[in-house]
């Protein structure tokens, strides 16, 4: 695919930027201010609190929702405050909890494995919080965050159109690219969206913050949105049902504790004893059981994805090949894309036009309720949400 990289703010432009506290969206505030724009930042405020705050002994890691989120502020207004950088706090609590938390829970209850980053970039970084500095009546040329990505525009219409959306591709550092999180941010949205460091390596930001005196370098990195000291308490809301671990002939192996503590692909901490490695192969949310089984046995050979969101909602009119993404940390594989029709005997509730993923080699632990992400030249055609994987 031809595409042109779009510009980035300029000397003179108006510049929202999403601040968090760390290290990347400070350092973007930074670089943004010393090129001669006019720069406004702005926090969301998440935490509502709702879950009691874990006293520990020990540090408890960075996370996007936590306690932690008022410290962050401060820094955050502290940097600005510094650089002479206007800045506001804006609340999406409400939102939070309904698209990203309750997202969160319901699926994890009916046995698939979410994605909450994918929501919160979706709902609340460029959905709730852009609504919020609507209401503030800011005006602004660019929207910018740290994301590792970068926004381009092909040079021909897309899927057989004369549509020249913008369009999401990697970033310079790979190893840091962010495009699978953000793959769902509509193409009219992404149009006044730019990401400063998308052609930097994670190395140098580190080295230009230092040599910038941020306090922010010295922050240790978020890795997770949730810190796991919190997850049994956000479930806290239902009890637990416990229910059998089983082998793929249906011979009991155990008890889980509930299916919302298992993910397809897990090995630790099943609480079973075989005489051979065994993994979460299937989770049957409807039996309320857990299936293990042998690694080679996660295998599958393609999958099935509903939900999909295309660039300005074009959809492709024929089968085509792009390399895709089953999660966040797996390579890119080459696939086959195609329209699934369903047949009699699924009765399944599609989200809109399902597809057929097939790869050309098998992949391991194809998980439900994570997303399928389709590039082609290292740009995304799209994205959907695994139904499930053929084995």
């Amino acid at each position: 695919m031809d595409y042109e990289v779009l510009d980035l703010p300029k000397s003179g432009d108006t510049v929202v930027v999403g601040m968090s506290g760390g290290v990347d969206s400070t350092l973007t505030a930074l670089m943004l201010k010393e090129k001669g724009c006019h720069v406004i930042g702005v926090t969301m405020s998440l935490w509502d609190g709702h879950i009691p705050e874990i006293k520990s002994a020990k540090p408890v890691k960075e996370a996007c929702y936590g306690p932690g989120e008022e410290e962050n502020i401060e820094e955050c207004k502290k940097f600005c405050a510094e650089h002479d950088i206007e800045y506001h706090v804006i609340e999406v609590k409400e939102a939070y909890r309904q698209k990203v938390l309750e997202y969160f829970k319901a699926e994890y209850r009916s046995g698939r494995t979410p994605n909450p980053c994918i929501q919160c970039n979706r709902y609340i970084k460029f959905g709730a919080l852009l609504d919020g500095i609507e209401n503030l009546g800011l005006q602004y040329d660019y929207f910018c965050t740290g994301h590792y990505a970068k926004i381009v525009r092909p040079t021909h219409g897309i899927f057989g159109s004369e549509e020249r959306p913008c369009m999401i591709a990697t970033a310079a550092d790979i190893t840091k690219d962010q495009t699978y999180f953000i793959h769902r941010i509509p193409s009219r949205v992404l149009e006044k969206v730019r990401f400063p460091l998308s052609s930097i390596k994670k190395g140098e930001v580190f080295e230009l913050a230092k040599k910038a005196g941020l306090e922010a370098a010295n922050r240790e990195e978020s890795q997770d949105f949730i810190g796991e000291e919190y997850f049994d308490l956000l479930f806290a809301d239902k009890p637990s049902v416990p229910g059998d671990i089983i082998d793929l002939d249906g011979h009991v192996l155990g008890k889980h504790k509930g299916i919302e503590h298992y993910t397809i692909g897990q090995r630790r901490g099943l609480g079973v004893a075989v005489s051979y490695p065994v993994y979460v192969q299937a989770i049957d949310a409807k039996n309320n059981v857990v299936v293990l089984a042998p690694n080679d046995a996660l295998n599958s050979s393609a999958l099935i994805a509903d939900d999909f969101v295309w660039p300005a909602d074009i959809e492709p009119n024929e089968e085509f090949e792009a390399d895709v993404k089953i999660r966040l940390a797996s390579k890119p594989v080459k696939a086959k894309i195609t329209r699934y029709i369903p047949g009699e005997d699924d009765t399944f509730s599609y989200k809109g036009q399902p597809w057929l993923i097939t790869f050309a080699e098998q992949q391991r632990a194809v998980a439900p309720g994570q997303s399928a992400v389709l590039y082609k030249d290292a740009v995304i055609l799209g994205g959907g949400i695994i139904v499930k994987a053929i084995k």
